[in-house]
């Protein structure tokens, strides 16, 4: 990876969210969440899962609306699983961005990362 690779702001985020694949959901509890992706706890019923496996993830926001992703697992480790974002529509990008921009209180910073997305 180049050492100019684009960093994005992960907002800590307390939400239900779930992990989809082939008919088996997860529960997680989120950690963070980015424009790039997620990160969540690894979850007890959690089975051995390859690096890359495709997931929805879903998370529930306080207003009735969801935050969906297509995702796939990026790294595993000490409990941990992150999973980096493939495909989001754009009601979902709508409330990302809403979200990361309340947190960070930075439009620039917002614009750069929502840059690095296209």
């Amino acid at each position: 990876m180049s050492e100019d690779r684009r960093r994005f702001t992960r907002i800590p985020f307390d939400a239900q969210t779930s992990l989809r694949q082939d008919g088996v959901e997860f529960d997680v509890q989120l950690v963070d969440v980015s424009l790039h992706g997620l990160l969540v706890i690894q979850p007890p019923d959690w089975t051995a899962v390859s690096d890359h496996a495709q997931f929805n993830a879903v998370i529930q926001l306080a207003e009735g609306s969801q935050i969906r992703m297509d995702v796939h697992l990026a790294h595993a480790e000490e409990g941990l699983l992150g999973f980096e974002c493939d495909h989001i529509d754009l009601d979902s990008i709508s409330h990302l961005k809403r979200l990361v921009a309340l947190n960070t209180g930075d439009e620039k910073l917002l614009e750069r990362e929502l840059g690095g997305l296209l």
